[in-house]
């Protein structure tokens, strides 16, 4: 695990945990490009206003005061127009979407890997600078369903190839949550969410309480509201225990359909992975329909690793809106868990594969020729920097993690021979620079789930 850094909250790697997130980054930017996802990066400031334009978020957003036009201005008398660093990845989308639109081919299909700032109390998975990778699919003035049933099913399969634990994907609809609690005389229907999205942290007593005293429900619609927070199935019978409760409103009912769909679709292709979990809120206001937090088994206390959504307008020109459907994964929480639980390791530390030795301090300049020719066919190396004994060239491979070490010996007759060793099992022999190769799993590091 990485050491604590001086700053509190801005994670810095050492270079084989700086691997492994790589690998993490690679497999996601991967797997949404098989699906059709194209990259784009936003800058990293927006102004206030079109943070929080959506309402006030319960994160502190750091503003930038340095990039303001009018730096003599005080911070106050800005206002909306000051600076911030984006503590998201989906408003400053929105942002793009709406500037590019006419650029863009609807629906259109991105992700998105850059780093965020939130004023968060540091502790593992909750960091001050951190790393996310989204994917969104948008249309143009409409956007099919389908695709919450896409979303799902990319991300499972993204996060089925990282060396990680079991996980479950949990998944809720907001619009059968809402129509439940009209259904049941609620009309503060956000504010109930706000409060069922804090079971976990606060348990049911509490949230039934804060129900009564900040939304005005009685007790028996608090405990209505906590029974349908207490419906988990891996399968569509959830639809079923809802019906049960005896509600029905036509909201409820498009909700418990949607709902049916995408756990049905993702239980019958990636089995185990998903449940329909209806206490899943997310307290953001912009969700309007399918809502997916994601869990590491055993991890629980952790949090979501991966969530996200259904909105219908949180991009909107006035005269025309950008329905979409996103998943986040926090990709900083999710290292840090791997790396402090040893859940996965890279088989070096270093890309290097091959440290090609001196005998001689006149021999630097021809083992940089037989370095160029390794690394002209993708063979990463590095060339001693004195002609030391062997023996301490041979530690220093060892101290760094490269598994070869390369060696050239000119003749009597003036011919170079060259041999390579394998340091870890001390095997030596004749190689080519022209054509030598290490085995495939030596070219470069590989991360491996632990015990594999």
């Amino acid at each position: 695990m990485a050491r604590k850094t001086s700053l509190s909250g801005f994670p810095e790697w050492l270079p084989e945990e700086r691997l492994v997130e790589l690998h993490v980054l690679d497999v996601l930017r991967e797997s949404f490009e098989l699906h059709g996802f194209s990259s784009i990066e936003t800058r990293a400031v927006e102004t206030v206003g079109q943070l929080l334009r959506k309402g006030e978020i319960d994160k502190e957003v750091y503003v930038v005061s340095r990039l303001q036009e009018d730096e003599d201005a005080a911070p106050a008398e800005r206002g909306d127009d000051q600076l911030a660093l984006h503590f998201d990845l989906t408003v400053p989308f929105a942002r793009y979407v709406v500037e590019n639109g006419g650029h863009l081919a609807f629906p259109f299909r991105r992700y998105q890997i850059q780093k965020v700032w939130r004023g968060e109390r540091p502790q593992e998975g909750r960091a001050r600078e951190f790393t996310q990778a989204d994917i969104d699919v948008v249309g143009d003035g409409a956007l099919p369903f389908r695709y919450d049933v896409e979303l799902a099913l990319v991300m499972i399969d993204a996060l089925s190839r990282l060396p990680i634990p079991p996980f479950v994907l949990r998944v809720n609809n907001r619009k059968l949550a809402e129509g439940f609690y009209q259904g049941i005389g609620l009309q503060d229907t956000a504010g109930v969410l706000r409060n069922i999205d804090k079971l976990e942290k606060i348990g049911p007593e509490r949230v039934a309480q804060a129900l009564c005293d900040e939304v005005g429900a009685t007790p028996e619609q608090a405990q209505a509201a906590l029974q349908l927070a207490a419906i988990r199935t891996e399968d569509t019978s959830f639809v079923e225990q809802v019906r049960a409760l005896g509600v029905n409103t036509q909201l409820l009912e498009e909700g418990l359909g949607e709902l049916a769909e995408v756990v049905g679709e993702a239980s019958r292709r990636a089995p185990g992975t998903v449940v329909a979990d209806l206490s899943i809120a997310r307290g953001l206001d912009y969700y309007t329909g399918t809502v997916y937090e994601t869990v590491l088994v055993g991890h629980e206390q952790l949090g979501s690793v991966c969530s996200g959504g259904r909105y219908e307008s949180l991009a909107s020109t006035g005269k025309k809106i950008y329905p979409g459907v996103g998943l986040s994964v926090g990709v900083t929480r999710l290292v840090t868990r791997m790396l402090s639980q040893g859940m996965a390791a890279p088989s070096r530390k270093v890309p290097t594969a091959v440290l090609i030795s001196l005998v001689d301090e006149e021999s630097w300049s021809p083992a940089q020729d037989v370095a160029q020719q390794l690394r002209g066919r993708g063979i990463a190396c590095e060339v001693s920097a004195s002609a030391a004994k062997f023996g301490k060239q041979i530690k220093y491979a060892e101290r760094r993690g490269i598994p070869y070490v390369w060696f050239t010996v000119r003749g009597e007759d003036g011919s170079l021979a060259h041999e390579v060793k394998d340091i870890r099992s001390g095997e030596q022999g004749s190689a080519d620079p022209a054509s030598w190769s290490p085995p495939a799993e030596d070219l470069r590091p590989v991360v491996r789930a632990a015990g594999s």
